[in-house]
Parts: structure tokens; sequence; C-alpha cells
């Protein structure tokens, strides 16, 4: 396959959200007017979670390059290295918690969920590589 035909294929199987501002302006209406979807719990203010999922996939991606840099590229581990990642994880956690203020929904629970989430899946509270590798039905 070349680049053109592969271009094509992919318009295929983009929706028509991320390739007409129109029909992107028109979903964001609908979910900012609320509950317009089967099965939904709350309100979630989608500006907010847009800057919260934006903000957290580059904060993150900030944090990895200071990761990459000590670990591949010879980058010293010192104070200022620490505090550098300490504050690229002030920033994750910042838009981490606005992510859950969009969405109406406690931080602790987050936690509580994540907590629950490891307990079923390592049992005995421990790591194990083979339940890492093989999930229950349902284990996202």
């Amino acid at each position: 396959m070349n680049l053109d035909d592969y271009k094509e294929f992919v318009q295929t199987v983009t929706s028509q959200e991320s390739q007409n501002v129109r029909k992107l302006q028109f979903r964001l209406g609908e979910l900012d007017q609320g509950n317009i979807d089967k099965g939904v719990v709350g309100d979630v203010n989608i500006a907010l979670l847009l800057t919260g999922a934006m903000g957290l996939s580059s904060e993150g991606g900030e944090f990895a390059e200071i990761v990459k840099k000590l670990i591949f590229q010879g980058k010293p581990y010192d104070e200022d290295t620490q505090f550098h990642l300490k504050r690229e994880l002030g920033d994750i956690i910042w838009y981490w918690v606005n992510s859950c203020r969009a969405l109406d929904i406690d931080p602790n629970e987050v936690i509580k969920e994540n907590v629950f989430k490891l307990e079923s899946r390592y049992p005995g509270g421990k790591f194990d590589k083979y339940y890492s590798e093989n999930r229950k039905q349902g284990d996202l």
C-alpha cells in the first residue's frame, strides 16, 4: 500500500467530528447541553475535559522527556532533575484534578477504584507477571 492509498483509507475510518469543524461544534454543543447519550450519569464540562485530556497528554510527555534524557542521554539525576520531575508531576496532577472536576467525580474515589482494580488484578496483593499479561475479562 502506498501513502496515497493509506491516506484515503485513513479518511474512511475517521469520524466526521474529527474531519469537519461544524460537525465537531455540533457534537460539542450536544455534549454541552447535557445528558443526550443513553447511560449518561451526569453532566460533563467539555471545555474542562478537553483541557484536562490535552494537558495530561502534554505534561506526561514532558515528564517522559526528562526520564528519556536521564536514562538514554546521560542526564544526571541531581537536585535540578528531581526538581524538574517534581514540577512536571505537579502539572500532571493539576490536569488530573481538572479532569475529575470536568466529570464531577471525587479524586479520592478515583484512587479507591484504582486500588480495587489492582487488588482484583493481583490476588494476594503483589505484582505477578502472569496476571499482568493475562487479565480477566473486563479488566481494562
